[in-house]
């Protein structure tokens, strides 16, 4: 019997992107049979230095279309749910990203910014960059699958985004670029949503996250949250933790501490 002919890395991954698969797993190709470990490293390191494939994380690799060598890698969008299947962890894109996709993009992004449920390494790979936040409740946060490039990735919907700022202030650029945005995506905002998901937050997410829809004259958004946070026990907290007061007041509407001067630019 004629031994079976070995696949080459080369049409391996030609084949995979012509059905329109731009990721694999070192465990996939060597699943074609064959090879001993040692050609497996052997052929995906040439494929490497060709720019072909790159490898976000060991044992995962994403094919580079001709269109992206200059760049070193696809955009994020196009390997991430992949990827975080290859991680066995649940996510969802979020913050600035999941902003920019609902149009709040008067400053695009620097990195990808990510939500999952436990600590995990960033992921650096030529130009792109994807950072992970830790949510404990990411089982309980509303996301919907948005179509990409090459399938499908989970985003917070608007509301979920809104409270997401407040909650990662320092990972928007703190409170002044954490209100420019949610100016931004007011228009995507509904305000029935914003309160129907607020039970799932801390009451002092609720707080900020009202203070700066005032702030940004979205008196429509707050004034429903301003209503259900005063049947519950609010506390007067500050608007920038770990910031002085320096003798400031709290707002009687949301009990908030303006301890901080937050400009909108738009």
């Amino acid at each position: 019997m004629p031994e079976k002919k070995l696949i080459s890395i080369g049409t391996f991954v030609d084949e995979l992107q012509s059905n329109g698969r731009y990721t694999f797993t070192r465990a996939e190709f060597e699943a074609t049979g064959g090879r001993t470990a040692i050609s497996v490293q052997a052929a995906l390191r040439r494929l490497k230095n060709r720019g072909r494939v790159v490898s976000p994380r060991r044992g995962f690799y994403v094919v580079v279309p001709v269109e992206y060598r200059s760049a070193g890698c696809p955009p994020a969008s196009w390997f991430i749910d992949d990827l975080m299947n290859f991680f066995d962890q649940p996510y969802y894109a979020s913050l600035l990203t999941s902003a920019a996709i609902h149009g709040a993009a008067h400053q695009q992004p620097m990195t990808f910014q990510v939500l999952t449920d436990r600590s995990t390494r960033p992921v650096q790979v030529a130009r792109v960059r994807i950072e992970f936040h830790i949510s404990r409740r990411i089982d309980r946060s509303y996301a919907i699958d948005v179509q990409t490039e090459t399938g499908s990735m989970r985003v917070a919907t608007p509301e979920q985004t809104a409270y997401d700022l407040v909650r990662y202030p320092g990972s928007a650029g703190h409170l002044s670029n954490v209100a420019t945005v949610l100016a931004e995506l007011a228009e995507k905002l509904n305000p029935a949503a914003l309160l129907k998901i607020a039970p799932l937050f801390k009451l002092s997410d609720v707080q900020r996250l009202g203070y700066l829809l005032d702030l940004v004259s979205q008196e429509k958004l707050a004034d429903p949250l301003a209503i259900w946070l005063s049947k519950r026990r609010s506390r007067r907290l500050l608007l920038r933790v770990g910031m002085e007061a320096k003798n400031k007041k709290a707002d009687n509407r949301w009990r908030v501490v303006p301890n901080e001067a937050v400009e909108v630019d738009l």
